[in-house]
């Protein structure tokens, strides 16, 4: 089936910069969107960020203006670039890829210290 991959989380404090990345392998169907989400201690899982095949992009209001999303879609990798991180930003941010059904990586920890 589908399988993803992320790395690039761990400890940074507030006003740092992390970089994640995510790589898909196995049966993936175009057209598709990858994605971000993110889920915190005690809350539901929302999403940061989305990317189309074709790039266009879309942004939850808590994270426009220091994160930007993109991907190669030749090595099936979707990267998130963080700035700016807050506290609030801690939480496992989980991969994301939408065909005819939505695929799910394992998560990778960003934890914001103040």
């Amino acid at each position: 089936q589908v399988q993803l991959v992320e790395s690039g989380g761990g400890l940074v404090q507030a006003g740092g910069s992390l970089r994640l990345s995510c790589v898909a392998s196995g049966s993936i169907f175009s057209p598709n969107t990858m994605g971000w989400y993110r889920q915190a201690p005690g809350k539901q899982r929302e999403l940061v960020a989305g990317i189309s095949v074709g790039g266009r992009t879309n942004y939850a209001d808590s994270v426009k203006g220091r994160v930007t999303i993109s991907r190669d879609n030749a090595k099936n990798t979707v990267y998130l670039q963080m700035n700016s991180l807050k506290p609030e930003d801690t939480a496992v941010y989980y991969c994301n890829l939408r065909t005819a059904r939505d695929y799910w990586g394992k998560g990778t920890l960003v934890t914001v210290s103040s």
